[in-house]
């Protein structure tokens, strides 16, 4: 069955070279008990280890059943442990948070076998562990642990049986009964190898190697077992060529993401206080985003809630100052915009919508016993839709009333709230500096604009307001709504040609003596003003995700650390470097969704704590959730990523040694 050549195994130890083996060659036929016995540092264990496919010789040549398994890959080795060979530690090597019947379980994991549970409970029943199968490690005797331990290294029925120091850690009592559990898995046809340095158990073997220094030293049977040296190997390519060629199918890709899954929650639960404080990192992080972005979304939402009342694509033309000699003169003293230029600019219909002249000043409202001083609008009728300003209640006035100089007017709401209170102004009569005007309508709510209440207003008509009121002669400025968008460059062009042509505005400083204002320039500085600050509150609140994510790091590259012996164990009964890196990263991500999910419920809640305390406007969307979401995961997978890849590429052996 077992065939080896000329094994060399050189350690470096510092600057000092430890040869472990040097040129052993030896032959163990199947159904052999052989025991290789030794003095510390004489190479036993080196042997088994590397006969078991936990280490690899340095030079040499190794058989099984006829195939030379040094050529085999890492994962082909694995699978090789997993199906052909059973590990017994003097260690144990039980994980503690495991109960006995899922410690001899994982071996069945790793075969993609897990289905077969009722082999698993077969063999504790076998090893005489029946009432103690849910019983954790610590709840067991030392002996009952080994049993465990066998039970686990039998449950894929292999072949081999390797045992490294079974009796070590052991009483005499208990020594006897693992001894006779290996005699019986014997005499039912196990080939069994024990490293050992006891004569008591070398005498139930049926062959004895002894080695020092890395050689062997005598191959003998013991007494009254005749060794048949020409007993031949059976015919057993299958051994591992059948194994390999399963592989592909239904051996390795057996293994459910549900079976990591478990093994992932089990590592959580069993250092409660550690995951907790990974998870609470992601937490924080997520909850910071998700409230960042609201309150950033809130305010965006916000400003262009403000900026849709002042109308959309809308230009507003100014008289401006003109400077003579030096010296600024009064606005309006070179341009004065008169009915003229409004007919003018409405003939641009190509790239306008609609026009409204306005003219303005304060005056003094009063209602029974009430007064109040506020701006006083004259604009036309064109005005209720340039600036989304169509009354909720009442109606607008019409042209015919331009026309007659009508005594009609519409009030802002802070106005009413002034004159009326809480009574129905419509119908009734107010006084604007003393003259009567009937209300007909009332402006919808617009909130403040910086330090401007925009509902402290009256809207009369412009004629009204120039001849009845304020007593101009001029317009002050107009409003005009380009047709969309793309045409506001074009609109805004065109009327200030027509304006410096109808006013025969030749020289620069003439040029200069009217303004138009592009509002669509503005509302977008507004809302990239309010993105760039969303971008700022989003970016400050990743970096405590990140924060998080470096503690999962951190967390796992302990968890590795502390784990390695159990990283070894999983190697040596089947676990390949995938196995190993796909449980760990499971484990990071869960970790991080759990914190996300959780994060979700806090920022959202946070935000509308923020939003009814502070007053501020909050909105918590879909798309900062699953961008928080998705990133917390990004940061498990990437902050997973290097920890699990660590434990994936530690070398089985001297995981199994770490201390």
């Amino acid at each position: 069955m077992i065939e080896t050549r000329n094994l060399y195994k050189t350690y470096q130890m510092g600057d000092v070279k430890v040869e472990a083996l040097c040129g052993v060659s030896l032959r163990i036929l199947p159904g052999e008990f052989v025991a290789i016995m030794g003095a510390s540092g004489s190479g036993k264990s080196t042997l088994m280890h590397v006969l078991g496919f936990l280490d690899r010789p340095d030079s040499g040549e190794y058989s099984l059943g006829g195939e030379d398994v040094t050529k085999l890959t890492d994962k082909e080795l694995a699978l090789v442990r997993n199906r052909l060979v059973g590990f017994v530690f003097q260690q144990f090597h039980l994980l503690p948070r495991m109960s006995a019947l899922e410690n001899a379980e994982l071996p069945l994991i790793y075969a993609g076998k897990r289905h077969l549970k009722d082999r698993a409970m077969k063999e504790i029943e076998e090893v005489g562990l029946k009432d103690r199968m849910l019983h954790k490690p610590n709840e067991m005797s030392g002996g009952q642990q080994q049993r465990v331990a066998i039970a686990r290294s039998l449950v894929n029925d292999p072949p081999i049986i390797f045992a490294d120091e079974p009796t070590g850690n052991l009483d005499s009592k208990s020594k006897e009964e693992i001894i006779n559990i290996l005699k019986k898995l014997n005499e039912k046809g196990k080939t069994i190898i024990v490293v050992t340095h006891e004569n008591e158990i070398a005498a139930y073997a049926k062959r004895i190697i002894t080695m020092r220094d890395g050689r062997v030293i005598s191959d003998r049977a013991t007494p009254g077992e005749a060794r048949n040296s020409k007993t031949a190997l059976p015919k057993s390519e299958n051994l591992i060529k059948g194994i390999l060629e399963k592989s592909d199918s239904a051996v390795k890709e057996g293994i459910e993401f549900f079976d990591y899954l478990r093994q992932a929650v089990s590592a959580m639960l069993s250092h409660k206080m550690r995951a907790f404080l990974s998870i609470l990192g992601i937490l924080i992080g997520v909850a910071a985003v998700i409230a960042m972005l609201a309150i950033g979304q809130g305010a965006q939402e916000s400003i262009e809630k403000q900026l849709s009342s002042l109308g959309s694509n809308l230009l507003i033309i100014r008289a401006g100052a003109h400077r003579s000699g030096g010296v600024s003169l009064e606005s309006g003293t070179t341009t004065r915009f008169t009915f003229q230029d409004l007919e003018a600019i409405e003939k641009l219909r190509d790239c306008i919508k609609g026009v409204s002249p306005s003219v303005r000043n304060r005056a003094q409202l009063v209602y029974a016993d009430n007064n109040w001083n506020t701006q006083v609008e004259g604009v036309g009728v064109s005005y209720a839709e340039l600036r989304s300003a169509e009354p909720t209640v009442g109606r607008f006035f019409t042209e015919e009333e331009v026309k007659m100089r009508n005594k009609v007017a519409l009030l802002g709401t802070t106005v009413v709230k002034e004159l009326f209170g809480a009574s129905d102004p419509i119908g009734e009569t107010i006084k604007i500096n003393l003259i009567n005007f009937k209300v007909i309508g009332i402006l919808p709510e617009k909130g403040s604009a910086g330090p401007q209440d925009q509902d402290d207003t009256v809207v009369i008509p412009v004629t009204t307001a120039m001849y009845r009121i304020f007593g101009k002669q001029y317009i002050d400025s107009f409003y005009v709504e380009a047709l969309s968008p793309d045409t506001i460059d074009a609109a805004e062009e065109k009327i200030r040609k027509l304006i410096i042509k109808q006013h025969r505005l030749i020289t620069e400083d003439q040029q200069d003596s009217f303004q138009i204002r592009n509002m669509s320039d503005i509302k977008k500085t507004l809302e990239s003003t309010t993105q760039t600050m969303s971008i700022l509150l989003g970016a400050i609140a990743a970096i405590s995700l990140l924060v998080g994510g470096i503690g999962i790091m951190n967390i796992m590259l302990v968890s590795v650390t502390e784990r390695t012996r159990e990283i070894g164990l999983r190697k040596a009964i089947g676990a390949n470097n995938k196995d190993i890196m796909t449980q760990f990263l499971i484990e990071a991500i869960l970790m991080s969704f759990i914190g996300g999910l959780a994060g979700v419920m806090l920022g959202g809640s946070v935000s509308v704590l923020i939003g009814l305390i502070s007053g501020w406007s909050v909105k918590v969307s879909v798309s900062s959730v699953i961008l928080a979401t998705v990133f917390s995961l990004i940061v498990g997978v990437v902050f997973g990523l290097w920890p699990a890849r660590q434990a994936s590429r530690l070398d089985p052996i001297e995981a199994l040694r770490y201390e």
